[in-house]
């Protein structure tokens, strides 16, 4: 998918998201501290700034879908491996203690 067509995809479902809530163009402008043509830009597949764009996110109340789009980063693997210390690999098993043997020589 080319760039263009993903701006025009965003576009798209920013304009459905907007109409959802029943917001005009230039309310949501108003709200998201943006001019109208950066609204009617964004919506039309343009180039905007993603500080604009990340207003008229919070506007609509789609902000929080950015997890989404680019996940937290968490610990590596390896990280988790070190932070968990050292498991126990074997097993010792039970030992009896030597003053305790019931072995006697074979002539008693």
């Amino acid at each position: 998918m080319s760039d263009d067509a993903v701006l025009r995809e965003l576009g798209a479902r920013l304009e459905r998201a907007r109409l959802d809530v029943d917001m005009t163009q230039a309310r949501l402008a108003e709200e998201a501290g943006v001019s109208k043509s950066t609204v009617e830009r964004l919506e039309k597949g343009g180039s905007v700034q993603l500080a604009n764009l990340i207003r008229v996110l919070r506007a609509i109340g789609l902000l929080r879908n950015m997890d989404d789009l680019i996940p937290p980063v968490g610990p590596r693997p390896v990280e988790l491996l070190n932070m968990q210390g050292k498991q126990r690999q074997r097993a010792s098993g039970t030992r009896k203690d030597p003053t305790e043997t019931d072995w006697t020589w074979g002539d008693e």
